[in-house]
């Protein structure tokens, strides 16, 4: 039997060269860091520029993500620097580590809505998304947004003092991004004497012509204060609601004078 040594030597030479690929692949690591695009922030499910969320709402997070090795989480973080706390109101920090199968792809998009707390402070807020991939490579993108109330009053304007018999002035601009549903004032007095002729004097009203399902609208009124109304100091709250049950209370105090 003639053996081609030519085509032997080629036969051999294609082995290792097949084999060297093979080992190639083995060894083939990606070193690019992961790669975000078109990152969205807003409220609800809005797209777009509009960076604003409401408090008792959520964000809305979307970006394009490329990780040539393969995603091994997705973080978001928000937070504040130096918000005012008013009353009843919390400091907010989130913090969240995706990590299942949903994400762990090369080209996975990232779609989450976050729930906004009631309670927190309006201002800007930061927020950070970081890609991690299998290599441990990772790219973070920062975005701001403005998390304010989801209604607010401007403009405000109450008398201080009325005479009874008289009448006094409430006027203020509600913002409702939901729709106003209506306005409740509730004026009240504790433990004032009731002298001779005077009869005791609470009010309650709901007012809602001019104001329901509106997204803005001006809220004034006068109220009349009777002529027997006990002389002294009143509590005035007045509570804006909204279509979705937030509110949003004023609290004032007025004094009712003889003269």
């Amino acid at each position: 039997m003639k053996i081609n040594l030519k085509h032997l030597a080629l036969f051999v030479l294609a082995g290792i060269t097949l084999n060297s690929c093979s080992d190639d692949d083995n060894d083939l690591v990606f070193e690019d860091a992961p790669v975000i695009s078109n990152f969205e922030l807003g409220m609800g499910s809005t797209h777009g520029d509009g960076h604003v969320a409401y408090a008792g709402s959520d964000i809305h997070l979307e970006a394009d993500i490329i990780a040539e090795a393969g995603v091994q989480s997705i973080t978001v973080d928000i937070h504040a620097h130096d918000l005012d706390v008013g009353d009843g109101e919390e400091e907010w920090d989130f913090a969240q580590i995706w990590d299942d199968m949903e994400y762990q792809s090369i080209n996975p998009t990232f779609h989450e809505h976050i729930d906004v707390p009631s309670n927190v402070p309006a201002g800007e807020y930061h927020v950070i998304l970081t890609v991690t991939d299998e290599n441990g490579n990772s790219t973070e993108v920062v975005g701001h947004i403005d998390i304010m109330k989801p209604i607010m009053v401007s403009n405000l304007s109450i008398d201080e003092s009325v005479m009874r018999g008289d009448d006094f002035h409430v006027e203020f601009m509600i913002e409702a991004v939901h729709g106003i549903h209506h306005v409740i004032v509730d004026v009240h007095a504790h433990g004032l004497a009731v002298g001779e002729g005077e009869v005791e004097w609470d009010f309650d009203e709901e007012f809602e012509d001019g104001l329901h399902e509106e997204t803005e609208a001006e809220f004034h009124e006068h109220i009349d204060v009777p002529a027997t109304a006990p002389v002294g100091e009143y509590h005035m709250l007045i509570t804006v609601e909204d279509e979705e049950g937030n509110t949003h209370v004023i609290d004032r105090h007025i004094d009712v004078t003889a003269s």
